[in-house]
């Protein structure tokens, strides 16, 4: 089960546990030529992307709980976000909103360093284009809402 802090908060339930922070997460065993890596966070009962961040240099191991909702986040260094249209739109995590469905976290090692055809504009389809163009490994983790 995933814990309710990282569910959206824009359900209309006011539930004070549940913040839209994204989890914590750490990854290992990339392949030597990876030369940055992308998460993508789908909800694999209905389709949607719910997060792209990108562009996560291939030093970094792992992102902290709660990466900031701007296009730049201040960690890690570098890495950019799709920018979230849905019900809400912003930068970076949009939790799970709709219960009984299964999420995954992709991590995608990817063959440049950065994804320069992508911009602030771009849109988390577009973004998960691109990470898909350029992936040489990915491993998943689910969860359930």
């Amino acid at each position: 089960m995933i814990p309710k802090v990282h569910d959206c908060a824009s359900s209309g339930d006011g539930d004070p546990g549940k913040k839209n922070e994204s989890p914590p997460l750490a990854w290992s065993g990339a392949p030597e030529q990876a030369k940055s890596y992308a998460i993508v966070l789908h909800d694999l009962d209905n389709g949607i992307i719910h997060w792209v961040v990108y562009d996560i240099p291939a030093n970094i191991a792992g992102l902290p709980q709660n990466i900031d909702h701007a296009y730049q986040p201040t960690v890690p260094a570098g890495s950019r976000q799709a920018y979230y249209r849905g019900s809400a739109n912003f930068f970076g995590y949009q939790g799970p909103c709709t219960t009984n469905h299964t999420y995954e976290w992709a991590v995608h090692a990817l063959n440049k360093e950065s994804l320069t055809e992508l911009g602030s504009a771009s849109s988390t389809q577009a973004a998960e284009a691109a990470i898909d163009a350029a992936t040489i490994a990915t491993a998943s983790l689910r969860g359930s809402s």
